[in-house]
């Protein structure tokens, strides 16, 4: 994406963008208050979606522009390894808060598997789940899959949803045969050949291409499931009953750090490659300039991370209808509306 566009574009969502920022906090370090006291931060762990790629920029971005010191906190901020990873940390208490994608928090919680979790926030309006490949593969549509090795972390949402992908997509689930990788180096994987594809989002082209040197080819999960939402702030179900309003002040901290590196890609790219040291700046300020259309508000209102029980009830519908979820789900047992941004 040529500068310009990237202007354009971080511009363009820059104006429909609404945030609200927190203040305020308690913990063991220390901070100056409104009144000039010193206030304790509180200490929080915070996991990203799936490694340290540009797509988790926002978070190291909200550390180092002060905008997690602001609303009180000291933020640890640690890899993730996908939604079957961080949902047990999450709800086990190791870490406060980390992206889940919205439809793998559902099957997890459809099947019996996890219930003590709850999203607060929406991080993507649309999910980037895909199943990314290289030109030379012989995957260039869903159908191309059967007899193809894939690789990705075990509970991530790509691989949790292939069935429900499979089957709307006219694939034979039965013949694709899926291995264990983990999120960093699942592109080396791919780039050594020894499989045809990996589960990754959308917004992984640039870096695919970066460690591979060949070019991407996608297969996103959006062409046949539109309306599923991607990423979701996640907090323990305990913390979001006992403490509301610090679960809202770290919302708002790590949204305003998701808006901000969405404005300021290479900015954020910069950031990340401080505190990542195998960061590839261009790669990551790609990855950002494409999340861009999938963060923007849209179907859920004018604010950023807002969520629609509408839209959340209609995933259900569909990944029922599919036969993915055993028992029902409602979207207030997955989200806290009451804590999620208003659209």
């Amino acid at each position: 994406m040529s500068r310009l566009a990237r202007t354009v574009a971080a511009t363009a969502l820059a104006t429909v963008l609404t945030l609200v920022a927190g203040c305020g906090g308690s913990g063991s370090d220390t901070a100056s208050g409104a009144d000039g006291t010193k206030a304790e931060k509180e200490k929080v762990t915070y996991l990203t979606s799936f490694g340290n790629f540009g797509r988790d920029a926002y978070a190291w971005v909200a550390k180092d522009k002060g905008f997690f010191e602001e609303a009180g906190f000291d933020v640890e901020i640690k890899p993730g390894q996908g939604t079957g990873g961080v949902i047990p940390a999450v709800a086990s208490g190791r870490a406060q808060f980390g992206p889940i994608d919205l439809t793998g928090g559902l099957l997890q919680m459809g099947s019996g598997r996890t219930k003590d979790f709850v999203a607060v926030a929406a991080i993507q309006q649309r999910t980037m789940a895909a199943i990314a490949t290289t030109e030379g593969e012989g995957i260039t549509d869903p159908k191309d899959l059967e007899g193809k090795r894939l690789a990705d972390t075990p509970g991530s949402v790509v691989r949790s949803l292939f069935p429900t992908y499979a089957r709307l997509a006219g694939v034979d689930a039965g013949e694709v045969t899926w291995v264990n990788g983990d999120a960093q180096t699942l592109m080396g994987t791919l780039a050594s050949g020894s499989v045809d594809g990996i589960g990754q989002f959308v917004v992984g082209e640039p870096t695919v291409e970066a460690v591979t040197g060949k070019k991407a080819v996608l297969l996103p999960y959006g062409d046949v499931m539109p309306d599923l939402y991607g990423n979701v702030l996640i907090t323990s179900a305990k913390l979001a009953e006992e403490e509301p309003e610090m679960v809202k002040r770290f919302s708002a901290a790590l949204l305003k750090g998701l808006e901000y590196s969405l404005a300021h890609s290479e900015e954020a790219a910069g950031i990340l490659g401080r505190n990542v040291d195998a960061t590839n700046p261009a790669a990551a300020a790609a990855e950002l300039d494409l999340m861009a259309a999938y963060v923007a508000p849209g179907g859920s209102g004018s604010t950023i991370g807002a969520l629609d029980a509408g839209r959340v009830a209609k995933s259900i519908a569909m990944l029922r209808e599919a036969d993915a979820l055993p028992r029902n789900v409602t979207p207030e047992q997955i989200i806290d509306f009451d804590l999620a941004p208003k659209g």
